[in-house]
């Protein structure tokens, strides 16, 4: 009978496990094509005039971004964590709701970020329409170092 009920506590302890991380895989799958941008794109815009360059926002780990991130772009913090979204709030609260912004993390394949979502989420609820999403397939190794874009080291 013990065993049973360790067994069955065991399966349960498991199965609420499975359930979290699928609920936080996919969050990035939720942001509609019309809202993502390729790292393509994203360079091709940087490259454009100056005045149409948006502001960067890194919103995942600083360990990936000290070792790699897109030159003038801004570290907030995971946006997966309430710390980072307020800082991320608050990094954006005075700028016009027209503003081009570029969110991006990296830190792992997009069907399983856990940053994206929740800060294009947050900056739609503040108000901001033109807010874009890096979409970054593998990671950002991968997606953009490896493909040589420009990068920047350290904060």
């Amino acid at each position: 009978m013990k065993i049973r009920l360790l067994l069955t506590k065991s399966v349960l302890a498991v199965a609420a496990a499975f359930l979290m991380v699928v609920q936080v895989a996919g969050q990035a799958t939720a942001i509609p094509a019309s809202r993502q941008v390729t790292p393509e794109d994203l360079v091709k815009l940087l490259q454009s005039s100056p005045e149409q360059k948006p502001l960067m926002i890194q919103v995942g780990s600083h360990v990936l971004y000290t070792q790699a991130h897109i030159p003038g772009s801004e570290y907030i913090g995971p946006a997966s964590t309430e710390a980072g979204l307020q800082q991320l709030r608050k990094r954006v609260a005075m700028l016009r709701r027209t503003q081009l912004i570029v969110l991006y993390c990296g830190c792992c394949p997009w069907s399983h970020c856990p940053n994206v979502e929740p800060a294009d989420n947050a900056l739609h609820k503040m108000g901001f329409r033109n807010v874009k999403i890096l979409y970054i397939a593998e990671n950002f190794g991968n997606d953009w170092v490896n493909k040589g874009y420009p990068t920047a080291k350290g904060d």
